[in-house]
Formats: structure tokens, C-alpha cells, sequence
């Protein structure tokens, strides 16, 4: 009999590929790779992945091309512990591709071929009811269209799974989703982007997050880069602020992937104590973003030891 994961990630699936030079070149000029790593990407796999990682049993709801880029990355997945039964193969679509460039200082730019294609519908949450009806956790990744985060959230909410927004959506159909939401983990433009005015320190961020407390959301987790970089978090019983880990003597490496790891820790720390203090589950998700942006690419790394050395 097959077993339900606990936790089911809507997102992005995508092959990552990761360049890294000392300098990039100018127009007209080539620039010689010190590092190349190819490996399975996007969003939601990158959750998905540090979910099973913190020793929780995780599906992704993803879209994938009918190409041998697919083969590839869903190969990887398995071998990672992913159930990807529910990712969509779409006819005539190449997979999403994930180039990230990195330099010596750890400045990222990334090339994207995520199209329309390989985008979530309707439809394809709709296949995934029974998974998302049957979860303890539902992650939802906001670079989505909206209509299928709602109809993920939908199907969750029914099912009485704890709701995760990874981002913000756009305005279109966006109340009605934070409407179901549990909790919401937003960087800090996003979290601008949403409240239509600068966060400049931790004490505007937690000003904002208790705006949307107030509004009716159980859990806002806001990014801080201003003043003091960290994450606070903001619940109706209290507030935290967490300045980010130090990464270790090279500092960080590369900072993809980190809000992806933030949030597979909050998932997974929600998933074993749902009445877990939502300032624990933030700690683990500092520790989780911390190890990760220690090596190239948006693969996180961790361990199950996280969940049992934060408060």
C-alpha cells in the first residue's frame, strides 16, 4: 500500500545548472568555469528535497517537460526519497532550466527558461487532491499562478493540513489565499511588495508582521535586510527576531536556495510539534538556510540533528 507523505510541496521543479567563475565577462568576452554543478532545482524541489533531508516524508506537485532533461532530474528526486507520482510530464515542454552564475564574491545572476509550460494549472492540483487532502504540511510556492495555489489550498484546508505560503503572489486572488494560509514566509522585497512600504530594520518588520496577524494570519515570517539581516517571526502570542547564522570563515558561498531551506525547516518543525513556538521553528529554519548557502547551487544539505539541537 502506498503511504501518504506528510508533507506536499506545490512548486517549481527545474534542472539546475551552476557556473562558477572568478569574474563575469563584459560584453563581447568570455570568462573561464572554476566550477560547474548540475543537479535537480527549482523552488519546490529544493523544499521538497530539505523536507526529506530533516527526516520527514515529502511529495512535490511540480510540472516537467517529455524531454531527457526530465528523466534526469526525476531520477534525482527518487533517489533523494521524493515521491514525484504527482508531477505533471507536459507534452511538447522542455523542463525549466535554472542557470546560476556565481562569482568569487558570491554574486549570483540567474538565466531562467521557466515558461508558462511548466507552470502549475488548475487541473494539475486538482490530480494531487488525495495527496493534499491526506498531508499534515502543505507548502505552497508563491512564484505559481494563483489560481492553483488556491486550489491547492483549497484541497488542504479540507483535508485540515497546516498551510505554508512560501512568497507573495500577485494581487489578483492573493486575499483570498492568505485567507487560508497558516503561515507565511515572505523575504524582505516580498514583504514590501505586500505592504506597500519599506521594512527598514527588525522592529518595521515586526510592526508588519503583526499588521498581518491582526488581519487573521497565524504566523507571519518576514525577512530583514536593512539595519540588522535576519528573519523575525510574528504570531499572535509573541515575536522573535533572529539575526542569520554565520555560514562559517568563508561566509556565504551562495545565497540560493537559502529561503528555500528556511522553509523546509519551519515545515518540518510544524510537522513533529504542531504546537511547536513559532520563534523554535524559525531557529531551525536559520540553522537549515545557514547550512545551505555554504556551498554553490540551491540543493540544500542538512540534517535531522537540526530539529533536535534549536530551542
Amino acid at each position: 500500500m502506498r503511504t501518504v507523505p506528510e508533507v506536499v510541496v506545490v512548486g517549481q521543479l527545474a534542472r539546475d545548472l551552476v557556473l562558477v567563475v572568478d569574474e563575469m565577462p563584459g560584453p563581447g568576452s568570455a570568462a573561464d568555469v572554476r566550477e560547474r554543478h548540475e543537479m535537480l532545482g527549482g523552488k519546490g524541489a529544493n523544499c521538497a528535497v530539505g523536507v526529506t533531508q530533516l527526516g520527514a516524508t515529502a511529495s512535490l506537485v511540480a510540472v516537467a517537460g517529455d524531454d531527457t532533461a526530465a528523466e534526469l532530474v526525476l531520477d534525482r528526486a527518487r533517489l533523494d526519497g521524493l515521491d514525484v507520482s504527482r508531477v505533471v510530464r507536459r507534452p511538447g515542454t522542455a523542463t525549466g532550466l535554472v542557470v546560476d552564475v556565481l562569482d568569487r564574491e558570491g554574486r549570483w545572476r540567474y538565466l531562467q527558461d521557466l515558461g508558462e509550460p511548466v507552470l502549475l494549472t488548475e487541473a494539475d492540483v486538482d490530480a494531487a487532491a488525495t495527496e493534499l487532502r491526506a498531508a499534515r504540511v502543505v507548502v505552497l510556492q508563491a512564484q505559481q499562478p494563483v489560481p492553483a495555489l488556491l486550489a491547492a489550498a483549497r484541497h488542504a484546508h479540507i483535508g485540515g493540513a497546516r498551510i505554508l505560503l512560501d512568497g507573495v503572489p500577485g494581487d489578483d486572488g492573493r486575499d483570498a489565499l492568505l485567507g487560508l494560509v497558516d503561515m507565511l514566509r515572505a523575504d524582505p522585497a516580498e514583504a514590501e511588495q505586500l505592504l506597500g512600504r519599506e521594512i527598514d530594520g527588525p522592529a518595521a518588520a515586526v510592526d508588519a508582521g503583526r499588521r498581518l496577524v491582526d488581519d487573521g494570519l497565524g504566523v507571519a515570517v518576514l525577512g530583514v535586510e536593512r539595519d540588522e539581516p535576519g528573519n523575525v517571526a510574528v504570531w499572535a502570542g509573541g515575536e522573535v527576531f533572529l539575526p542569520l547564522e554565520d555560514p562559517g570563515p568563508e561566509g556565504p558561498v551562495d545565497t540560493t536556495g537559502g529561503g528555500d531551506a528556511l522553509t523546509a525547516g519551519l515545515a518540518v518543525t510544524l510537522l513533529r510539534d504542531p504546537s511547536a513556538d513559532p520563534g523554535a521553528a524559525l531557529a531551525v529554519g536559520v540553522a537549515a538556510a545557514a547550512s545551505t548557502v555554504r556551498h554553490p547551487g540551491g540543493r540544500p544539505a542538512l540534517s535531522p540533528d537540526l530539529l533536535r539541537t534549536r530551542p
